[in-house]
This record gives structure tokens, sequence and C-alpha cells, in this order.
């Protein structure tokens, strides 16, 4: 994996967090680490999108965010378990994968 996919990455584990965060902050701290993770994400991706088409990036960023934020409420906020979300997350990562495998990144920057 190469350091822009990596950061598509990055940038989906953070929006995980503020996705979780925008339903379950409860106090000032943990409102500002939500603003923090939504900052971060959004940065990340954007400049994700200079060496990526930003159609990939975007779906690649919010079928990983996704995932993850379906899978983090089963196992950290008791959400119960089903097979059936399961295999449709396991799906929706065969898109997200066979998307990376098919793009290329560029050397070209916004406005190239």
């Amino acid at each position: 994996m190469n350091r822009t996919w990596f950061a598509v990455v990055v940038a989906a584990l953070f929006e995980v967090g503020w996705v979780i965060g925008l339903k379950h902050a409860t106090n000032a701290w943990e409102w500002i680490g939500t603003i923090l993770a939504i900052t971060v994400s959004f940065y990340v991706m954007i400049m994700a999108g200079k060496k990526l088409p930003v159609g990939t990036v975007y779906a690649v960023f919010v079928g990983l965010g996704t995932a993850g934020t379906v899978l983090s409420e089963m196992i950290f906020f008791n959400e119960p378990i089903q097979i059936v979300k399961l295999l449709l997350i396991g799906l929706l990562l065969v898109g997200v994968i066979g998307l990376k495998l098919v793009t290329k990144e560029t050397s070209e920057g916004v406005g190239s």
C-alpha cells in the first residue's frame, strides 16, 4: 500500500471517530475530539484527492468509514451482531478493495 492509499485509510479511521463522537459525545472534551477528528479526516481525504481520483477516494473513504463505524458500534457499544450485517460489510470491503486495485495514482496535482 502506498502513502496516498494509507492516507485514505487514516482519514477513514478518523471518520469512524467523528461519527461515533457525533452520537456519543457528552462533554466539551469529547466534542473537541470530535471536531478535531472531523478536521483531520477531511484534510487527509482532500490531500489524498490530489493524487487519486476524487470519486474513488470518496467512495473508499465512505466505505471504510461505514464498515468501521458499524463494527465499532457492535464491538464497543453493544449493537447486536447480525450475520447479514457482517456479510454486507464484507461485500462493501470487496468493492473498496476492487476500487483500490483498479485505480492508478497520478503525479499531477489539482488543476494540472
